[in-house]
């Protein structure tokens, strides 16, 4: 029998699916290249090109830049001399920063003996960089300033998360970020004393950014501590180590300050909101404090603004629903709509579906919020999947799913909450579901159930739960507190027992978590109650487990054990290994193969026989 999936996918026409995804544009200094990040050819790789002046799409290269795939960040140093390239090597969470010059020729790898590095800013003379390197079996991170002329690296300041966010151009002066997750503050450092003097005193904050102005007397600040709601702050600074003044130069009560880009000449400034999910974009003029709202590319999400470098256009890169991830230009001196840079012809998103947004109550009465997509024409109570996203701090936007479309295709609805503790709705909400408080958060999930049965959107009889590294977690402890309500369940890589998680994740991973999750001493009695391993006797839906062989942020042993658990209850859990993947599935054909793997276990247990064969 030829496989039902596949003929409806066949029917929808849909290769857009699996298309090349576009991201990180990066203009070179003197606007003459473009650098970004692209799948194109089967994991997601750095890539370079002439960027025309006039604003035609970029002509692809055969070849990118380097051999070396899974990049996750690339930056031009000031000079033009490198591209600093963060790499995850085989999709783990050992990154890499490696330099690559603009012809590929060069490569220089920064901090070869650390356990992990990540990516800071480059300082404005191009000669220092900023690093976190991650020694073995620390916690904490050293957030560096490593000097290219000799080798030399400074370390600026050593804890969880730590960053360098900021360089004066004079070189005198810098700003790291520290703290764990929730709880993170701003340090401005005198390069010559040491001295170090807290950036913005009033709290502790999830948002925690900034960036010098371009006489170095004034900072931007992106935070969101002292407040519910990230916010652009002035910061007026007194000496090398000393602040004057802090003023809010852009705010919105309802709205989550999301990105901020500076122009070259630092007189304007790209504001990007998260709006429910979907993001506006605006103009600053920072002498004027003017707002100009800006004409959005195709796609509802934009994921990432760059100025050309002579500031007369931006580069924008955005998704959505029906929206391939890709690259468009914006002129800034007119009126003209946003013109498609990378992919050259973006394929068509006709046959796919754009979800609606539903607000529903939690069972305390907290307004809570999803992304509902429904197949076309669809009428009344449908079979239909509940996705949760990962973080919990991430947030589910209208952004391009191909999971979901090939559900949609197979005769299945797809509702995507954000249940409290995610993203995008302020820093109380992204708080509400922290240590005690996530036994209120994991109802959201029931609630959502009952919103969707008591409006008549799902069959009660035929719904599933699903979801990705943290949603994965809450996949399972709803199976295993509700097992009434599902007839099917995906755990992508999430937590099964806390204690587990925090002895086998990588160890600045587990120093950050425990101001979300509880310390797996002090608090080891909340996260047995609050692991679903303990109650996979619960279980009792179908269950399909998919992780990845390099996953070291949940490592294997998470799925590994709650599939051995429910073996031994007889039951028969599907297990799907990519041992060449880390948290995240990045491969083109991997890709491909969750996506047919996921919707053939969920239709065969949410669309009745008769349906699949019709």
């Amino acid at each position: 029998m030829e496989d039902f999936t596949e003929r409806r996918l066949a029917r929808m026409g849909s290769p857009e699916l699996f298309a090349p995804a576009y991201s990180n544009p990066g203009p070179s200094p003197d606007n003459s290249l473009l650098a970004w990040i692209s799948d194109r050819d089967g994991r997601p790789r750095a890539w370079i090109a002439p960027l025309p002046a006039d604003g035609s799409p970029v002509v692809e290269p055969d070849t990118p830049l380097v051999d070396d795939a899974d990049v996750q960040a690339i930056s031009w140093s000031p000079d033009g001399q490198w591209l600093a390239l963060q790499l995850a090597p085989g999709g783990g969470e050992r990154t890499e920063v490696r330099l690559v010059s603009p012809d590929g020729a060069g490569v220089r790898d920064l901090a070869p003996g650390a356990a992990a590095a990540t990516l800071g800013v480059w300082s404005p003379s191009g000669h220092l960089i900023g690093l976190t390197v991650f020694p073995e079996g620390a916690g904490d991170g050293q957030a560096c300033l490593f000097d290219l002329r000799d080798g030399t690296s400074t370390v600026l300041a050593a804890g969880p998360a730590a960053r360098v966010c900021a360089v004066s151009g004079d070189g005198r002066r810098a700003v790291v970020r520290l703290g764990r997750r929730g709880a993170r503050s701003l340090e401005l450092v005198d390069l010559r004393s040491g001295r170090r003097t807290e950036l913005i005193p009033g709290g502790e904050s999830t948002v925690a950014d900034a960036r010098f102005g371009v006489t170095g007397r004034q900072l931007y600040v992106h935070t969101d501590a002292g407040r519910d709601r990230p916010a652009l702050l002035a910061v007026t600074l007194r000496g090398t180590s000393s602040v004057s003044t802090v003023f809010t130069i852009a705010e919105r009560p309802d709205d989550d300050l999301d990105a901020v880009t500076l122009d070259p000449a630092g007189a304007r400034a790209v504001l990007v909101w998260n709006v429910d999910g979907r993001s506006e974009t605006e103009l600053l003029d920072l002498r004027s404090g003017l707002l100009e709202p800006l004409v959005q590319p195709e796609g509802e999400v934009v994921t990432g603004t760059a100025f050309t470098r002579d500031g007369r256009a931006l580069l924008i890169a955005g998704e959505g629903p029906t929206v391939t991830p890709r690259i468009s230009r914006l002129e800034l001196d007119g009126y003209a709509d946003p013109t498609p840079l990378l992919p050259a012809e973006p394929d068509g998103g006709e046959q796919l579906v754009a979800p609606t947004l539903h607000d529903f109550r939690a069972e305390d009465g907290l307004r809570l919020s999803g992304w509902l997509f429904r197949p076309r024409g669809a009428l009344g109570a449908l079979p239909t999947l509940l996705w949760l996203h990962g973080g919990p701090e991430a947030q589910e936007r209208p952004t391009f799913q191909p999971l979901f479309q090939a559900l949609l295709a197979a005769g299945v609805a797809v509702f995507a909450p954000n249940v409290r503790g995610s993203g995008g709705y302020g820093r109380e909400f992204a708080a509400a579901d922290d240590h005690e408080r996530r036994f209120v958060a994991i109802t959201d999930v029931r609630a959502a159930v009952e919103f969707l049965t008591s409006s008549g959107l799902a069959d009660p009889a035929r719904i599933g739960v699903s979801g990705r590294s943290y949603g994965g977690y809450l996949t399972l402890v709803a199976l295993a507190w509700f097992p009434e309500l599902f007839a099917v369940g995906v755990d992508v890589c999430g937590i099964s027992d806390f204690s587990t998680f925090y002895a086998h994740t990588e160890p600045w991973i587990a120093e950050a978590a425990t101001t979300k999750y509880g310390d797996p001493h002090a608090d080891a009695g909340l996260l047995h109650e609050l692991s679903p391993l303990y109650q996979a006797d619960r279980i009792v839906a179908p269950l399909l487990v998919v992780h990845g062989g390099n996953d070291t942020n949940v490592p294997l042993v998470e799925a590994e054990q709650i599939v051995d658990a429910l073996r031994e209850r007889g039951s028969s859990p599907g297990f799907l290994l990519f041992p060449d993947e880390g948290h995240e599935v990045h491969g083109t054909e991997n890709r491909a193969v969750f996506v047919r793997e996921v919707v053939s276990w969920v239709s065969a247990h949410l669309v009745e026989l008769g349906e699949q064969t019709a």
